[in-house]
């Protein structure tokens, strides 16, 4: 089998090429990727010494690049994306041009070469948002973005992934194209660019700085580790029904405040390095997954590890590779975070 990652040197995609190159020997990859701030090639080291991998350099809305990259390709999975949502409140152009028009490119490829599947990998934040309960209470399992959801974003990046599940559904209702959409809580684990909330926390208390926590801190989310986000995402591949939808989550909701106080806990840090920043415009309380139909229809369930292995996992591997995020804190990552932090 043939794959095409898109976005293949972000967190998830190059998560989902190692994952990919390590579980099945037959697989072939090629990944296209821009390299915009947070794609690092840094994350795919020794990989591309194997055969079976590909790296394109290039731009999803670059529809020859596109094409190139899709010769004899059996399954596109699209996670080329941009996706911090702050980024989004800042400047959304650069969310449409990737976000909308870059799928577009992609989809009309795939539908002119022939592909044998469409992933488009998207996010639970396209629902917008959920009433608010305690993770604790068990009243809160009653009200999770289940597919039937209406959707209804919030945010400048989850209102053009919206417009990319819907357009990439619609190529599948017009023109017969064999599309998946996936959406996906909120993922964790190692590669992840430091500006997401666990790995902002992590690396910021090791240098004893303070850590930005939005408002009350009891905005909840539901976490899933990057690999079992994975194993889904090629379960919808191989599995899913064509036209579908699947939500992948986690099952481990946890307030943002909680999280970060877990993370010092591993760290053995002074909870008085917390600091309550300005809310963010729009932020959505709580959001959590059903995976219900995943796991009836994929066979998939999240079962990596817990929720506190994997968060002590991913803070020993961010303690192991220092080098690793420190390079990626560039002069654009430090201007960006006096923009959004103010320190």
């Amino acid at each position: 089998m043939k794959y095409l990652i898109t976005g293949g040197a972000g967190f998830i995609g190059c998560n989902l090429v190692h994952h990919l190159l390590e579980t099945d020997a037959e697989a072939l990859v090629t990944n296209l990727d821009a390299l915009t701030y947070a794609g690092n090639l840094d994350s795919l080291a020794g990989i591309e010494e194997d055969r079976r991998y590909t790296f394109v350099h290039g731009d999803i809305c670059d529809a020859s690049v596109v094409r190139e990259s899709m010769d004899g390709v059996d399954v596109v999975l699209n996670l080329a994306a941009e996706s911090h949502v702050d980024r989004s409140i800042l400047s959304d152009a650069p969310f449409v041009r990737t976000n909308v028009m870059g799928t577009q490119t992609l989809l009309a490829a795939a539908l002119e070469v022939g592909v044998r599947r469409f992933v488009q990998v998207s996010t639970d934040e396209v629902y917008g948002e959920l009433p608010w309960f305690d993770p604790a209470d068990v009243e809160g399992m009653a009200h999770r973005f289940t597919e039937r959801t209406p959707i209804s974003p919030r945010s400048p990046y989850a209102a053009t992934k919206a417009a990319a599940d819907h357009l990439a559904l619609a190529y599948h209702t017009t023109h017969g194209l064999d599309v998946v959409v996936t959406r996906c809580s909120n993922n964790y684990g190692p590669y992840q660019f430091p500006e997401k909330l666990i790995p902002l926390m992590i690396t910021h208390a090791l240098e004893g700085r303070p850590l930005p926590v939005y408002g009350d801190g009891l905005y909840v989310r539901d976490w899933i580790h990057v690999r079992d986000h994975c194993r889904g995402l090629i379960a919808a591949a191989d599995r899913g029904k064509a036209g579908a939808v699947y939500n992948f989550g986690g099952n481990a909701e946890r307030t943002n405040l909680g999280v970060v106080r877990a993370v010092l806990s591993l760290l053995g840090k002074p909870t008085d390095l917390i600091e309550s920043v300005t809310d963010r415009p729009g932020h959505d309380r709580r959001y959590a997954i059903d995976a219900s139909l995943a796991e009836a229809e994929l066979e998939w369930t999240p079962n990596v590890v817990s929720f506190e292995e994997g968060l002590a996992d991913t803070v020993e591997w961010y303690l192991e590779h220092e080098s690793w995020w420190r390079r990626v804190q560039s002069g654009e990552y430090w201007e960006y975070h006096q923009k959004q932090y103010g320190s």
